[in-house]
């Protein structure tokens, strides 16, 4: 829990890159740049190499990794937290989607019992996707707000949710916003086809954010010849208030979608999720899936089912997100690291993540000049070392 990171070009994100030392104690950071030698006497000392150093990457959208999915079982949970420091991942949020339900309330106690106990990555909660959305996408549940389901989620999850996926065109959705806001949980816009007034009412309620967006936001139907329509995307794009996130994969979102984002919102308004699934991380090839198909991964695409050929969701990984804003956007790099790393921890409000200053968890990657993870720290302890082979 206690290291010494020298000789390493330290990231602060959205602020600029320098050159220094991180000293951690006690598994969070206490001092930055000029470390006196000290004070960090008995300390283990890592040589940097002059490599980048940054806060860990944060996915607040993500199902599975490699073999592992979160709404299957209790061990793949850490099945998931084994591979995930490999790619920089130091938290993530693990989304559910077709079990916000009462029959699945023990379930997810489960799962919420189990969060505490995954060690080689950060699980500060959950990510439920649903169950109040318009539009089922890949098959979520889609009925009307219910306060009184959404407390008996949140209690089975025994309070551990950060986020909650709704659409601004759910019936009943608006009490359910305030109440997610009263918890202090954030609302995710998706899955919807809402009008701009629709996404307005839900704004004004307290959603704050849209996940996945793009994807699952279908166009308005044009009902005057030669006039665009405008809906949700354009109300999201047009308040300040409002951040959005995409899976920056090339084939759920196009480049020009997350540059015209970046010009509507700057770049504290801009996360890169993954919204992965099984498959993600793993070599090209079939897979099998808990859901009676098999899904083919190929370099340069998303998780395809086998046969159809349709999208089964992402096989991104956060790393190479990352190395695809790097060629898409004309930004400086410090820019693009807060979107995997700042920005989303503050749409959740975690705020001693995403950061590499005094006081904030050590949870950090050193990273190899081909933007693969030469070592990875959780608050202050190694969880992965790339071996020199």
């Amino acid at each position: 829990m206690n290291v010494l990171i020298h000789n390493a070009r330290i990231v602060k994100p959205g602020a600029g890159i320098s050159n220094g030392s991180v000293l951690v104690r006690d598994g969070h950071i206490v001092a930055v740049g000029e470390v006196d030698t000290a004070t960090s006497d008995e300390v283990p000392v890592v040589d940097g190499g002059g490599r980048l150093l940054t806060p860990g990457l944060i996915d607040l959208h993500t199902h599975g990794v490699d073999t592992a999915l979160y709404e299957r079982s209790e061990e793949d949970y850490f099945a998931a937290a084994r591979v995930l420091p490999k790619f920089g991942n130091t938290c993530v949020l693990p989304t559910l989607y077709r079990v916000m339900n009462r029959p699945s309330l023990k379930l997810l106690e489960r799962f919420a019992d189990t969060l505490p106990k995954v060690k080689e990555v950060s699980m500060p909660g959950f990510h439920l996707e649903g169950p109040f959305l318009a539009l089922p996408g890949a098959g979520a549940d889609t009925i009307p707000g219910d306060v009184v389901l959404l407390e008996e989620l949140i209690a089975a999850c025994r309070g551990r949710v950060l986020a909650m996926s709704i659409s601004p065109d759910t019936k009943n959705i608006i009490p359910v916003i305030e109440r997610l806001v009263a918890h202090k949980i954030t609302p995710l816009m998706t899955h919807t086809a809402a009008t701009a007034e629709q996404t307005q009412a839900a704004i004004d309620a307290g959603a704050s954010h849209a996940t996945h967006f793009y994807d699952v936001f279908p166009a308005p139907e044009v009902t005057e010849p030669g006039v665009r329509p405008v809906g949700t995307v354009e109300a999201i794009l047009a308040d300040p208030r409002v951040t959005v996130d995409f899976v920056c994969d090339g084939v759920h979102a196009s480049p020009f979608a997350i540059r015209a984002a970046l010009a509507a919102k700057g770049w504290q308004g801009v996360v890169l999720i993954t919204d992965s699934n099984i498959g993600a991380g793993l070599l090209p090839g079939v897979y099998d899936t808990p859901w009676g198909f098999k899904v083919r991964v190929r370099d340069g695409d998303g998780a395809r089912h086998d046969e159809k050929n349709t999208l089964a969701g992402s096989a991104l990984t956060m790393d190479r997100g990352i190395v695809n804003l790097f060629n898409w956007l004309k930004i400086p790099p410090e820019q693009v690291w807060a979107m995997g790393t700042l920005n989303p921890a503050r749409v959740l409000g975690l705020e001693r993540k995403g950061r590499i200053a005094p006081g904030a968890d050590a949870d950090l990657v050193l990273w190899n000049e081909d933007l693969t993870a030469a070592h990875t720290w959780v608050n202050g302890i190694s969880v992965y070392e790339k071996s020199a082979g």
